[in-house]
């Protein structure tokens, strides 16, 4: 069960030639894939192109029809194997993953493609996950490239160009037999626009074709000597290849007065931000008409030395927007202009920053000072900088609270870590390594858990060092989803333990979907899925791996049991490592797939009962133990209003899902039996409705009796 489904979305995918095609960048990338008759398609889903695998997911059918293979990959290394089938065989194949982590993961198999290269169009479409929103290390994807020499697309954001790029993606990768990457950011995923639509093309040789004519060449093996055939290949053959075929089809575009002494150099996927800020400094208008020179690097690897140096002919200064660090644009291009012996004046950061992501106002003032500098008479007299004079942000960091990121209301992860911190509370701190994925919340407060994570899967492994030799001494702790112990973990974090005799203690998170990247099956999810097989058991896995001491928690908000067997699995004097799968369904898939469900009940007159908790104020001390506990978003507080109280009690919201974990927590940390469970009945029955009524009528009598011998002050 994905975050959305696109169902209706990719019908869509039918429209021919001379229809408009509308809809956003994800769903235009995948039509421009069928247009250019792509013979097979996968990938791992990932921000900012998880839409796109669910798109591919929904469109299963449409590919099937053109006889294009799909599947849901493995890992981002899985689907970059996959392209092995472009290798020998004429075949257009795309895949699709989450970058940097992902072209991390995918190297080894990136690297052997790159060397031996493709007879068929190979695309990689990488979602670029840069700047203060992502949620990865910040890197740049650009050094993957440059280092196995494949080619990258960076298309400028709107649909026509992103359409075009993937043409040229796989043209470019045919005529020099190398992979392409097609870099595309958030922008360019959800982007909305239109463009003119092609008939969808059936590829011209499916891979079941390709399996009745099988094919091997050696000399496409990466094998030595072939490996030193491949590298002399790369700058002899298909580099000269590639930057004849980015000047002949005019990947790179130029906007503005060549004549003009000052010249923009920029990748494509920063040319709205770029066109937006010479708009606000006045020198370009809605259209994006400017008089300012630039050069649009839709391919911003390999660069042309011919186009770069043609550009930067006759002018005074240039300035290379690139965005992230390390400058590798800028580095290039300076080299260029030194072996050539130019003199131009060439700036790029220190105008604009080092790091960190180009937003609007970085822009204009970066421009601003390029041009202050080496054009000014180009800027207007008044220069149209920001919309108004900026006003003074006040510190608020000792007025409001901290908000940092947390779990969702009733996510089934919360009373683990309630339970791993009660454990604590008893045995000690523990060294626990955390892993990627909703867990990682787990690191910030209440909690406050996890010293470090090292890669998706790898929450074991990072704890694999911490070996205590007295064996009744502290163990480790480590975490790791349901999602990246399919991914990696099996393999690299519980086979690794098993080899190595570790003594630690595994906590499997099994939410039963791949959560953070959206909810999409995987392996163990409990759903039946129509093209894929799911169900498959953890504690399976985990056993035929070699591992001996295994419990199964189904019911993660059973706080008492998981503190328990946590516990059971710190002190048994069982060797090697103790593996725990705690499992219950992630909240939001649960709500996405139960209220429609119970809505629908509702209107056709069923009977409908729904869970809700409360806390008797009462009872409630004020302590809020229950809160540095758990966390969730639906627990606040109020005030009573009684003037004798000082503290104001603990509080549930709407948006309360009823899952329990509040009033598990406190009864499991002994802390008060202020929580309590009542039940919301919709179309209740005849007997609960005359029962509702007599105890409202009960309540209302034993109120208005307490009222009269309550003492009032005039």
């Amino acid at each position: 069960m994905a975050e959305r489904s696109f169902a209706k979305e990719v019908q869509k995918l039918k429209q021919g030639e001379g229809e408009t095609f509308t809809g956003e960048g994800i769903l235009a990338i995948t039509k421009a894939l069928l247009e250019n008759g792509v013979g097979y398609v996968g990938g791992y889903q990932g921000s900012p192109i998880s839409h796109l695998m669910d798109v591919l997911a929904d469109a299963q059918e449409i590919l099937g029809e053109l006889g294009v293979h799909f599947e849901a990959s493995a890992s981002e290394a899985t689907a970059t194997a996959m392209l092995a089938a472009s290798v020998h065989y004429p075949i257009r194949g795309a895949v699709t993953f989450k970058s940097v982590v992902g072209t991390n993961v995918a190297s080894d198999a990136l690297s052997n493609l790159a060397s031996g290269g493709v007879t068929g169009g190979a695309l990689i479409i990488v979602g670029e996950d840069y700047g203060e929103g992502s949620s990865i290390m910040q890197e740049r994807t650009y050094a993957f490239a440059m280092k196995s020499q494949v080619w990258m697309l960076d298309p400028r954001p709107n649909l026509p160009s992103i359409v075009k790029a993937v043409g040229d993606g796989f043209e470019l990768s045919e005529l020099s037999n190398t992979p392409v990457m097609l870099q595309v950011g958030i922008r360019s995923c959800h982007v909305h626009g239109h463009f003119e639509a092609s008939d969808n093309k059936r590829p011209e040789m499916t891979v079941s074709e390709a399996l009745e004519n099988p094919k091997r060449k050696l000399d496409r093996i990466v094998l030595p000597p072939a490996t030193y055939i491949h590298e002399a290949e790369k700058l002899t053959k298909r580099k000269p290849a590639a930057e004849t075929f980015i000047v002949e089809k005019g990947i790179n575009e130029r906007f503005g007065n060549a004549a003009g002494k000052v010249g923009l150099i920029l990748q494509g996927g920063t040319y709205n931000t770029v066109v937006r800020a010479l708009n606000r400094l006045g020198l370009a208008d809605l259209y994006g008409d400017t008089e300012i020179d630039m050069l649009v690097l839709n391919c911003v690897y390999p660069l042309v030395d011919s186009q770069i140096l043609d550009f930067c002919a006759g002018k005074d200064a240039v300035l290379i927007i690139e965005e992230g660090h390390p400058n590798y644009i800028e580095q290039q291009v300076a080299h260029m202009l030194y072996q050539s012996g130019k003199t131009v004046k060439l700036e790029g950061k220190g105008k604009l920053p080092m790091g960190g992501e180009y937003t609007g106002q970085v822009m204009v003032e970066g421009l601003g000072a390029f041009l202050s500098e080496h054009a000014p008479d180009l800027l207007p007299v008044a220069k149209v900088a920001t919309n108004e004079e900026p006003v003074a942000i006040p510190d608020l960091s000792k007025t409001l609270p901290a908000r940092p990121p947390g779990f969702c209301t009733g996510c089934p992860e919360r009373p683990i870590f309630a339970a791993t911190k009660l454990v604590e509370e008893e045995l000690g701190a523990h060294h626990i390594s955390s892993d990627i994925g909703c867990h990682l919340f787990s690191i910030m407060p209440p909690f406050d858990i996890g010293a470090t994570t090292m890669g998706y899967g790898l929450g074991p492994a990072s704890a694999a060092a911490f070996h205590n030799e007295n064996k009744k001494g502290r163990r480790a702790i480590s975490f790791v989803g349901d999602g990246g112990f399919w991914h990696n973990g099996l393999t690299s974090s519980v086979g690794n333990a098993v080899f190595n005799k570790s003594d630690n203690v595994i906590v499997i998170v099994d939410n039963f979907y791949s959560s953070a990247t959206g909810g999409q099956d995987i392996l163990s999810s409990r759903a039946v899925n129509k093209t894929k097989q799911t169900q498959n058991s953890i504690v399976d896995a985990v056993k035929g791996m070699g591992v001996k001491w295994v419990r199964q928690i189904d019911r993660t908000y059973d706080v008492t049991k998981m503190r328990d067997t946590l516990k059971e699995a710190l002190t048994t004097e069982e060797e090697g490592p103790k593996v725990i799968v705690a499992s219950s369904e992630c909240m939001l898939n649960k709500q996405r797939r139960v209220k429609p469900e119970l809505a629908k009940a509702a209107k056709e007159g069923k009977r409908v009962v729904r869970p809700r908790f409360g806390v008797d104020e009462d009872v409630c001390t004020g302590d809020h133990a229950c809160m540095r506990l758990s966390g969730c978003p639906s627990l606040s507080v109020k005030d009573t209003g009684d003037p004798l109280r000082d503290d104001p009690v603990a509080a549930i919201d709407q948006s309360c899902v009823g899952c329990g974990n509040c009033g598990e927590v406190a009864d499991a940390a002994v802390l008060c039996p202020s929580f309590y469970q009542a039940e919301i009945v919709t179309n209740p029955t005849e007997r609960e409705t005359r029962r509702a009524a007599r105890s409202r009528r009960i309540i209302s009598w034993l109120q208005r009796r307490r009222d009269a011998k309550r003492v009032v002050f005039a």
